[in-house]
C-alpha cells in the first residue's frame, strides 16, 4: 500500500521528473494520488461515475500544469487546491436537512433481504446503506463548508493547510469548519442511531428500504467495492483535537473505506498524446 504514504519529498522528485518527460514517474505520481483526489470527489457529487469524470479532469489539469507547481507548498497541498476548485465548480446543488430528515421517516424500518435472494453478504448491504446514507447528509452542507469539513476532520490536514487548499486565511477556514461540524453534527445528533442509540434509524433497518428506492443496489456496491483500507488508518496527518463526543461523529466519516480509483496513468497517457498536450511535459523547467 505504498501509494497511500505521504512523502513530499518523493512527490517532488516525481514531479519534477515527470515535468522533464519522465512517463514513468508520472504514472507513479498518478498512482500515489487519484484514490485521495477520488475519495474527495465521490464525498462531494456522490455519484461515482461523476466522481470518476472528475478525478480524471483533476489529475489533467494538474499533470498539465506541473510547470506551474514551484514547490513552495507541498504537491498534495498543490493538487488538492486544483482538486478542491474543480469540485467546488462542479458542486451547483445542496440537500436541505430537513428533507433528508423526511426521506430517512418515510422509508418504513425493514429486515435486510436475505443474502440468498440478494447474493451479497447481509453485512456489505448494510455498509454500503450506511456510507450512502452518510455521503448523502454531507451533501446538505454548503459545498465550501463540504470541503473543509472532508480535508479538515476526515483527512486531517491542518488548518494552515485547509486554508491554502481554500484560498482563504487559517482563521476563516477554521470558521468554515465549525460551522460544517455544528450543522453536520447538530443532523446526526438528532437523526443517526449510530451517534445515538436513542434515535430510531438505523443502517440495517433502512437497508431494504433504501434497496427498494434504487439508493442501493444489491448488483452494484460503489462504495464498499474496492476497499484499499478504512481513511482514519491511511490519512497520517494528526487530527485535530476535539472533543470526544465529536470525534465520535468524524469517526462515522473516518472509518469509511478508501477505495481504489480507476486506474487514470493509462488513460491520462492516452489523452494527452491524442491533444498533443504531452509536448508540454517534455519541457525543461
Amino acid at each position: 500500500m505504498r501509494v497511500l504514504i505521504h512523502d513530499p519529498a518523493e512527490d517532488r522528485r516525481l514531479a519534477s521528473a515527470a515535468r522533464n518527460g519522465d512517463v514513468e514517474a508520472l504514472d507513479a505520481l498518478v498512482g500515489r494520488h487519484q484514490a485521495w483526489i477520488f475519495h474527495l470527489a465521490q464525498r462531494m457529487l456522490w455519484n461515482r461515475a461523476d466522481a470518476e469524470d472528475a478525478t480524471q479532469e483533476i489529475l489533467l489539469k494538474a499533470v498539465t500544469r506541473l510547470d506551474s507547481f514551484e514547490g513552495r507548498s507541498e504537491f498534495r497541498t498543490w493538487l488538492y487546491r486544483i482538486a478542491s476548485n474543480h469540485l467546488l465548480d462542479r458542486c451547483r446543488t445542496v440537500k436541505a436537512f430537513e428533507t433528508v430528515a423526511r426521506t430517512l421517516a418515510d422509508i418504513r424500518d425493514e429486515d435486510v433481504p436475505d443474502p440468498a435472494s440478494t447474493c451479497v453478504e447481509t453485512s456489505l448491504l448494510v455498509e454500503e446503506a450506511k456510507i450512502a446514507c452518510t455521503t448523502g447528509i454531507l451533501l446538505c452542507l454548503e459545498p465550501r463548508q463540504r470541503m473543509a469539513f472532508l480535508i479538515g476532520e476526515v483527512l486531517g490536514v491542518p488548518d494552515d493547510v485547509g486554508a491554502e487548499v481554500l484560498e482563504t486565511s487559517p482563521v476563516n477556514f477554521r470558521q468554515i469548519l465549525s460551522r460544517a461540524r455544528r450543522a453536520l453534527y447538530a443532523f446526526l445528533q438528532q437523526q443517526c442511531g449510530l451517534v445515538d442509540q436513542a434515535n430510531a434509524c438505523r443502517c440495517a433497518r433502512k437497508a431494504k428500504g433504501f434497496i427498494d428506492r434504487g439508493i442501493v443496489s444489491p448488483a452494484r456496491l460503489p462504495f464498499v467495492t474496492g476497499r484499499l483500507a478504512a481513511v482514519r488508518d491511511v490519512a497520517n496527518d494528526r487530527f485535530h483535537e476535539i472533543q470526544e463526543l465529536e470525534r465520535r461523529y468524524a469517526d462515522i466519516f473516518r472509518e469509511q473505506p478508501l477505495l481504489a480509483a480507476p486506474d487514470h496513468a493509462a488513460r491520462l497517457r492516452a489523452l494527452l498524446q491524442r491533444t498533443g498536450l504531452d509536448r508540454s511535459l517534455g519541457r525543461d523547467s
